[in-house]
């Protein structure tokens, strides 16, 4: 299979952390299980966030897998960089990928950025998770991209597509 003939490797290849291995029928279906078994995936939010561009809302993936990236910083320097960064991208009022979260998260985020806390992140993160599970997961399910590439995995004969 040539590179031009297959959409999903053409998608892959074009993401920064590409998927160099393959994408099994099994995990496949078992996004469709929950939004949980999708985005703890192997390769479920590289394909998600794929689809996110779609609808130009992957800054809720982008943000949610760098507040994932943050909680697990020991360093308190670095933890205070990655706020920074956390914040004027995704929480800042008119960042650049600003993200859709109420107002008393937001205000919470602006009072705790001087110290940030590895938590202080949660509710905002917990709420961009609802917003895509509620929202678009469905939607992404239903979509073409979902069932073209569920399609394509259950008539390949080995089950899955490789790179």
């Amino acid at each position: 299979m040539t590179p031009n003939t297959c959409w999903l490797c053409k998608i892959c290849r074009a993401e920064e952390n590409g998927i160099s291995s393959k994408v099994s029928l099994e995990e496949v279906l078992q996004w469709s299980q929950s939004f949980e078994k999708l985005i703890r995936s192997k390769y479920g939010p590289v394909i998600y966030k794929t689809y996110l561009k779609t609808e130009h809302s992957d800054e809720n993936i982008e943000f949610w897998l760098a507040c994932e990236a943050y909680k697990k910083i020991t360093s308190h320097r670095k933890r205070i960089s990655m706020a920074r960064k956390l914040f004027t991208s995704y929480v800042q009022p008119q960042a650049p990928n600003e993200i859709n979260i109420d107002s008393p998260a937001r205000k919470a985020i602006i009072k705790n950025i001087q110290e940030p806390t590895q938590s202080c992140f949660d509710e905002a993160q917990r709420i961009i998770y609802m917003h895509m599970e509620r929202d678009s997961y469905p939607r992404f399910l239903e979509s073409k991209f979902y069932q073209k590439l569920k399609h394509s995995l259950q008539t390949n004969g080995n089950n899955s597509i490789i790179n």
